[in-house]
């Protein structure tokens, strides 16, 4: 358990020092709060549950909890607050995991005592703050300035198929015995899947700059009646951070001007877009439940597995995680990683859009505190699932559940389509599998 702590600590340090101090404390997107609050907010939430709730120690910082409060504080509003400055957050922070390292030396992991059980809340503090350094580096994309984060390119892509023929079935979805699950993840409940064809891929670059270049951003008929509001009124013309010069498309990323790797896949586009490609494509987003069957589920042995590749935690070999290589891999870069039915990359890379709400399952209870799932559950938020090339691997389950708004494009978020089959691709049709 120490050693997750260090490990998302590592990541928090390399990206807050990445930056010098005016960097730090400004704000840069109204989308996303200074690096130090993040810093600090970190720390804070780990006060809160392992030094106070489970260790029963005293406050170190009892008269900055609002501060850091996350829902006490639009993002927007957090640079006017007289926030802790950079050198006291980092004295703070110390502070702070010198306790929790010794609340973790003395505690009992008592299976009588929710919190503790499994080191739930250990779990939990090490998720949140790789959660928040994943935020982090969003906004290190939105930083204006020369490069300050490199990492060696990721692996070399290969020729797939074009869409995986799923025959569907009854599957357990979602958890009820992983250690770490948070509450939306809970409870794992049989759910039926009819057949259907999904991407063995996600949506490439050069795939949607096919969409871009047809028109797409001018033609209505794409667009459902919001998605076209908003695509007026934000006045999109492409996924954030591409520009156009001279018939030649490049992206921004992390300070760095590059040509456009159509191989990769799409990144930075915002619900509407993804649902306004697959509706160009024939297509339509996977529900979250095919999204989740296509991931977990094994044919042969009836199970549903923890990731696509079996149940053994995401390595190098497997996908796309943890800043590794600060971009998408190519599509077919991962072949370790492909789930039984051979859907392939659905684990890193970009957080993927469903066509779902996000809604709690059946048997759902709000626990440790309602604020983390319960508050946002409803029509407003749409799920993605998969995690993206900045999500840790203590994160990235084949049950965890992300959500955000529907115009939302700061996030590393892209997509893969799905689609009805036709009745000639359905068992008993001639059909096995793999679709050209």
């Amino acid at each position: 358990m120490a050693e997750q702590l260090e490990r998302s600590r590592a990541r928090t340090v390399q990206l807050t020092d990445a930056v010098d101090t005016d960097d730090l404390v400004k704000q840069h997107s109204k989308l996303m709060s200074p690096l130090v609050w993040d810093y600090a907010h970190i720390a804070n939430q780990e006060e809160l549950w392992l030094v106070r709730d489970v260790g029963g120690r005293e406050p170190l910082r009892q008269d900055i909890d609002e501060l850091y409060d996350a829902f006490q504080h639009a993002r927007a509003d957090r640079p006017a607050l007289p926030l802790l400055g950079p050198s006291e957050t980092r004295a703070y922070v110390t502070e702070v995991r010198d306790k929790v390292l010794d609340v973790l030396d003395h505690v009992t992991f008592d299976p009588g005592r929710e919190l503790v059980d499994n080191a739930f809340a250990f779990g939990m503090i090490a998720q949140h703050e790789q959660q928040h350094d994943e935020t982090m580096l969003a906004t290190h994309q939105l930083r204006a300035g020369a490069p300050v984060l490199d990492a060696p390119a990721p692996p070399a892509g290969r020729q797939l198929p074009a869409e995986v023929f799923i025959p569907g079935g009854v599957f357990e979805m979602g958890t009820s015995i992983e250690p770490w699950a948070l509450d939306n993840e809970r409870p794992a409940h049989p759910v039926q899947v009819a057949p259907y064809v999904i991407d063995t891929a996600p949506v490439t670059n050069g795939d949607y700059l096919r969409f871009v270049l047809a028109g797409g951003y001018d033609d209505p008929r794409w667009w459902s009646e919001a998605g076209w509001a908003h695509v007026r009124k934000a006045s999109l013309v492409a996924p954030r951070f591409w520009s156009e010069a001279d018939g030649q498309w490049w992206r921004l990323r992390f300070g760095h001007q590059e040509q456009l790797p159509l191989d990769e896949p799409v990144m930075h586009v915002c619900f509407y877009e993804a649902e306004a490609y697959a509706k160009w494509a024939g297509k339509r987003l996977p529900t979250e439940a095919e999204w989740e069957f296509a991931a977990r589920f094994d044919p042969v042995s009836g199970r549903t597995r923890r990731f696509p590749w079996g149940d053994d935690s995401p390595g190098p070999q497997h996908a796309n995680l943890g800043q590794r290589h600060l971009r998408p891999a190519p599509a077919g870069a991962y072949p370790a990683g492909a789930s039984p039915l051979g859907v392939e990359q659905l684990i890193g890379d970009v957080w993927e859009w469903t066509s779902s709400d996000f809604r709690p399952y059946p048997g759902f209870r709000a626990w440790p505190y309602d604020e983390y799932s319960l508050v946002f559950f409803g029509p407003d938020y749409k799920v993605l699932r998969g995690g993206s090339f900045g999500t840790d691997e203590v994160i990235a389950r084949g049950t965890f559940r992300n959500w955000d708004y529907p115009i939302r494009r700061q996030i590393f978020a892209g997509f893969r389509c799905a689609r009805d089959p036709r009745p000639e691709e359905l068992p008993g049709a001639g059909s096995t599998g793999g679709l050209a």
